[in-house]
């Protein structure tokens, strides 16, 4: 989990959260449909994971940038999307192609983090002492 290069592709980053949320003993769902997004078009939450003991439930879009590119000038409007989501939700990024200036915004929102970080984030999150 801790070893970013395994991470080639959006898809990679959501099978590694999906990996450690099971791995947390929590729930899981991929693509969940949850109404329109702030511009009209359907949304679906990349994951939603969710604790079996106490129904704690948070949603994570995947953001993945492996080279310099449009998928960076998105980001803004997708923090503001997860703020209109009925459930608490963050955003886990990674690539080499994010810079470092949004990586900055990122982490000032409060709602963005590196997929290093998210084991240690979830189990604050949710509640989890070392199983």
């Amino acid at each position: 989990m801790s070893d970013k290069n395994c991470v080639e592709s959006c898809g990679d980053l959501v099978k590694c959260i999906v990996q450690l949320a099971k791995t947390l003993e929590l729930e899981c769902m991929e693509q969940y449909p949850a109404g329109k997004r702030i511009w009209g078009s359907s949304r679906k939450i990349d994951v939603i994971i969710a604790d079996p003991t106490n129904r704690r439930v948070l949603g994570i879009e995947c953001k993945f940038q492996k080279t310099p590119g449009t998928t960076e000038e998105k980001i803004p409007a997708v923090i503001e999307d997860i703020k209109s989501w009925s459930i608490y939700g963050i955003i886990v990024y990674g690539g080499e192609g994010i810079t470092q200036n949004m990586k900055s915004f990122l982490v000032s929102t409060g709602r963005a983090l590196e997929i290093e970080e998210l084991e240690s984030w979830l189990r604050l999150y949710f509640g989890i002492l070392k199983r």
